[in-house]
Formats: structure tokens, C-alpha cells, sequence
């Protein structure tokens, strides 16, 4: 907190990786507000803590909770920067509930930082279409966060590198020059479609990843899923005019290589849970956290049918979630598969 030079940031979702941006920006802000839904969250953030997403993690002082928009106008009326922590699964209903809210905060020319992975599975869209569909007018001032950052490490102040993508210079600049800290630096670009499908896509090989661990394979077959994974990631790329480069930078290796390999990953340990025999909605039902790489499975199936993508070990891992089949028999069928040149 100590020689803040902006007032307040409105971060909404005290989720994991929702507390842990309040962190980072608790550094360069006065006053950081978290918007919350749980009583629980809102009376441990008043005390310092997020024990239900961030056990055993104390937040800096200046992060306090809101539990309403009018607690919220009571904190602060106006804000500097607006962070949205809601998950892709819920966004769409969630930006058309708070259409007029937010858009009062974007009319007083605030940008907003989207931290949303995934794909909606109804609509087949990213999280850049979804706002755009209710904040058309205001599409320079949104931006997109995406890349290798697990919540803990960055409150435990480890070094984080993530990649920032809208379309104005001036407001990427801006919120950069917002979010920088001595550990935690985002790297800015212009391509919102390619840095959102890596941050969704990924966690999806990243459940594929905990499956071939839980069942005894070991790195070189990581490594070979890992690989062909990306290769199939820049065919979802090729249909949304992304850059394939973007596919190799932090939102896509970067962050495929930290969620396939980090013991941290919540869609990893899923699925690891998966090799075990349990069954994806059970896994599901029990889980406090969001695993996003499910129903993005769903929705990245439907992309595959809808444009006829070749993503053999996506719908690999589709086929195990929502049809219950063996593991091990889509490993075995993915090596059947005739041997072909490496490059398309």
C-alpha cells in the first residue's frame, strides 16, 4: 500500500484467482474492493483472509469486502480500474443481470480486466464476444488477462508473468502500468481471440494431463500430449483468425505447460480423480472451486462438429467426461490412429 498512486479498483468475485489480482493490485491502489456473494467469504475478508479459496493466506489490509452495490457505492462511488472475476459459465447472465452497473462504471471511462477462461458452451463464443454483445460501445476499454498463474503463488509473491490483449494501446498501457509489481508484470497484445482460447483450451489438455498421470504414464507421454495439444490449439486458432504465435507465448504454452504439470491445477487434480474410476459429475458436485476445463470440454466438442476441426485428444477427453468412456481406451485408439508427418 505504501506510495499507492491510484484510489480505488472494484475487483467482482472473491474466487481464488479473483483474491489473488486484489493482491497484486492492493500494491498500486488505496483501496481495493472485492465484491462477493458468499457471507462466509465477506465476513473472512473482513478479517484479513479468504479461508475458503486462499487457506492460510493473510491479505494486505487495504482489500476490503462488499456484499452489495450499495455497500459497494458506500465504499467508493467512483473507481479507477474495474476487474471481472466471474466465470465464463455464468458470465453471460451475469453481464446482462449487471448490464447497468457496470456500464456506469465504464461511461466514467474506466477499463476493465477480464479474468475469464473458457468458452460459453451455448453459445460457442469467448468472453470478448459476451461483452461485446452488452458493452459494444466501450470495446477499447476492455481487456483480457490470461496466462501461467496460479492464485497462491502470486499472494505468496512469486514471480508471474501473464499476457494482457485488448485493442487500445492508451488503455493496455494504462492497466499494466496498474497491475506492475516487483513479481507480478503483464505482457500486452493486441490478439484477444488467440490469448482467450489458450487460457480455455489449455485446461482442458490440462484434465487430459492428471488423467495420463493418475494412470502411471510418466513425462514422455506428457511431453508427446503436451506438443500434439498445441498443435490442435492453433486448429481452433486457425477457425478464430488468431495468431498461431500467440498459441506459443504465456496464455498458450506458458500456461499449458504450468496447469499439465503444476500440482496446483485444479482441472489437473480433476483429472487425476477421473483415472481413479470417478465419474465427472460427481467430481463436479463436490468441488467448491470452478473447474473450467469441463464444460469447456463440452464446448470445445461442439466447436470440433461445428467447424469441422481435427482436435483428436480434445474430444478424447470430451468423450471420458460426458460418455463415461475408459480412460485407457481413448489412449489406446488416439496411438491406433495411422502414423502421419508431423507437420500439417
Amino acid at each position: 500500500m505504501k506510495g499507492c498512486s491510484h484510489n480505488v479498483a472494484l475487483v467482482v468475485g472473491a474466487g481464488s484467482f479473483g483474491t489473488s489480482i486484489a493482491s497484486v493490485l492492493s500494491h498500486n491502489f488505496k483501496q481495493v474492493v472485492l465484491k462477493v456473494r458468499s457471507q462466509d467469504v465477506y465476513q473472512d475478508l473482513k478479517n484479513g483472509v479468504n479461508q475458503l479459496y486462499l487457506p492460510g493466506q493473510t491479505l494486505s489490509k487495504n482489500i476490503v469486502p462488499a456484499l452489495t452495490w450499495d455497500e459497494m457505492d458506500e465504499l467508493a462511488p467512483k473507481i479507477d480500474l474495474l476487474v471481472s472475476g466471474v466465470p465464463t459459465s455464468p458470465l453471460r447472465s451475469y453481464l446482462a443481470e449487471n448490464h447497468d452497473r457496470l456500464e456506469r462504471y465504464l461511461k466514467d471511462g474506466v477499463p476493465l480486466v477480464s479474468l475469464s477462461k473458457g468458452i460459453d458452451a451455448e453459445t460457442l463464443e469467448l468472453p470478448d464476444d459476451l461483452f461485446l454483445h452488452q458493452f459494444t460501445d466501450f470495446r477499447d476499454q476492455l481487456t483480457f488477462l490470461s496466462g501461467p498463474s496460479f492464485a497462491k503463488e502470486i499472494v505468496d509473491q512469486q514471480i508471474t508473468l501473464v499476457s494482457l490483449a485488448g485493442r487500445s494501446k492508451q488503455v493496455l498501457e494504462q492497466v499494466s502500468i496498474m497491475m506492475k509489481t516487483p513479481y507480478f508484470k503483464t505482457f500486452a497484445g493486441y490478439d484477444i481471440k488467440g490469448t482467450l482460447l489458450g487460457g480455455a483450451l489449455k485446461n482442458i489438455l490440462a484434465i487430459g494431463g492428471g488423467v495420463i498421470e493418475g494412470l502411471g504414464f510418466n513425462h514422455n507421454t506428457r511431453a508427446a500430449m503436451i506438443t500434439r495439444g498445441i498443435t490442435e490449439m492453433l486448429r481452433f486458432g486457425h477457425v478464430f483468425n488468431a495468431r498461431p504465435e500467440t498459441f506459443y507465448g504465456l496464455s498458450g504454452m506458458g500456461d499449458l505447460i504450468l496447469t499439465t504439470t503444476g500440482g496446483l491445477s485444479r482441472n489437473k487434480q480433476f483429472g487425476m480423480e477421473i483415472a481413479k474410476g470417478r465419474s465427472a459429475k460427481e467430481i463436479i458436485s463436490g468441488e467448491r472451486s470452478v473447474v473450467e476445463g469441463y464444460k469447456t470440454a463440452l464446448a470445445a466438442h461442439r466447436l470440433t462438429e461445428r467447424y469441422d476441426i481435427n482436435a483428436r485428444i480434445f474430444n478424447g477427453v470430451y468423450s471420458v467426461l460426458y460418455h463415461g468412456h475408459s480412460p485407457q481406451d481413448v489412449i489406446t485408439q488416439l496411438m491406433m490412429t495411422p502414423p502421419k508427418f508431423e507437420v500439417d
